[in-house]
């Protein structure tokens, strides 16, 4: 026998015992996220259904309004802008079930877009004054959506209510300024817009103040409020 053939082999390498390689441990992270991105985007969607649900039989005023859009915008946060528009479809579709097509789409425009809004300027860290204008402008668009629409169904012009509700105040503001004129229909048109803009700014405002508190909390931090806001939080 040859010294050649006298040597022992070498023993076979132990795969099993080789540190995972990289794309081994990317496969194992999604196969861990996929599943808990399901759930979580199905169980914020679900929440977001639930807050305006509640409402709808037991208004509380600005109380549940303020959370409509904030579980949408989570999503974005957490998981980007494919599940915060699967969040905004699937409680779409819940509350098509729970209340009816009319309710569904009433949440819809604006609430579901607009934390879908927010959860994008919130995720590329944009000023609150863009991101409350942004909303702003959406929210008045569903105003003026949920008027035509609920028009449509009612077969009534509800812009008109709007502009008799509108007329009453100027009137009173025009009384107490002394002012002897009646407000011409253009004057109120713009009034009534321009009351729908605040109510709408106001509410943004309150939106992002308890998304900062709410979601810093949480560990999804949004944007830093203006210096001012941040010196009146301080304040004790």
């Amino acid at each position: 026998m040859s010294i050649v053939n006298s040597v022992p082999e070498e023993p076979e390498k132990d795969t099993s015992l080789e540190s995972p390689t990289h794309s081994q441990l990317q496969y194992q992270s999604l196969k861990v996220e996929s599943p808990l991105k399901m759930v979580e985007t199905a169980f914020l969607a679900s929440t977001a259904s639930l807050i305006w649900f509640i409402n709808s039989y037991f208004p509380l005023g600005i109380v549940l309004r303020v959370f409509f859009p904030i579980p949408i915008a989570l999503v974005y946060l957490r998981w980007g802008k494919r599940a915060a528009w699967m969040a905004a479809v699937t409680s779409g579709l819940l509350l098509s079930v729970l209340m009816g097509p009319v309710r569904s789409l009433l949440f819809i425009m604006p609430f579901a877009f607009m934390g879908v809004l927010l959860g994008a300027t919130w995720h590329r860290r944009v000023p609150w004054i863009v991101s409350i204008i942004l909303g702003t402008l959406l929210g008045t668009l569903g105003v003026f959506f949920r008027l035509w629409f609920l028009s449509l169904l009612s077969g009534e012009d509800l812009w008109v209510y709007v502009i008799n509700q509108v007329t009453e105040i100027i009137e009173w503001i025009f009384l107490h300024l002394g002012l002897l004129m009646t407000p011409n229909l253009l004057l109120i048109q713009l009034g009534a817009i321009a009351l729908i803009t605040i109510n709408n700014f106001i509410y943004l405002f309150i939106v992002h103040l308890v998304a900062w508190l709410l979601l810093d909390a949480i560990g999804n931090s949004i944007p830093r409020p203006p210096r001012w806001v941040q010196v009146l939080m301080d304040y004790d």
